[in-house]
This record gives structure tokens, C-alpha cells and sequence, in this order.
């Protein structure tokens, strides 16, 4: 039992790491504004957020990104990202 506990908080080091590794690429990536409607986008949207952040992240260590996004690029990112809203119609007869 005393192995899985150890297990778990390697696991656990490790997320936090990462969680930590995250941030710093994202604190580069992005301007203080950015961050903050990101931050803003994980309470309401926490998937579409996670997306945006990999992206990001994906196209800062391609060499992609050669500053930090500003908010209205960032807004504009997540224009592109996100899928379009379905409306449905209920007809009553």
C-alpha cells in the first residue's frame, strides 16, 4: 500500500511540473492581458481553453510565435478555434 501511495505523488510532482512548465511557456507566449482572458476563458470553458493553450504552446516551440500574442490576438485565435454555435428552431404547430 505504501508503494501506491509513493506512485501517486510522483504522478502528482509530476503534473504539478508540468502545470508549472505550462505557465512559464504561456507567461512568455502571452501578454499580461492575454493571460488574463485566458484565465477568464478556463473558468467558463475549460476544453476550449486547454486547446488554446496547446496551440499556443505548439506554435511557440515550432519557432512560430516570435513574440508574446497580444489580447486581440488571442481573441482572434479563439474566433478561429472555436466551432460554430449550432441554432435550433422548435416550430410549434
Amino acid at each position: 500500500m505504501a508503494q501506491y501511495d509513493n506512485r501517486s505523488e510522483d504522478e502528482r510532482a509530476k503534473e504539478m511540473e508540468m502545470r508549472l512548465i505550462r505557465e512559464r511557456l504561456l507567461r512568455t507566449l502571452l501578454t499580461t492581458e492575454a493571460r488574463q482572458r485566458l484565465t477568464n476563458l478556463k473558468m467558463v470553458k475549460p476544453d476550449l481553453a486547454k486547446a488554446v493553450e496547446d496551440y499556443i504552446i505548439a506554435m511557440g516551440s515550432q519557432g512560430r510565435i516570435g513574440r508574446a500574442l497580444t489580447d486581440e490576438e488571442l481573441k482572434r485565435l479563439l474566433l478561429q478555434i472555436q466551432q460554430p454555435r449550432r441554432e435550433f428552431r422548435i416550430n410549434y404547430k
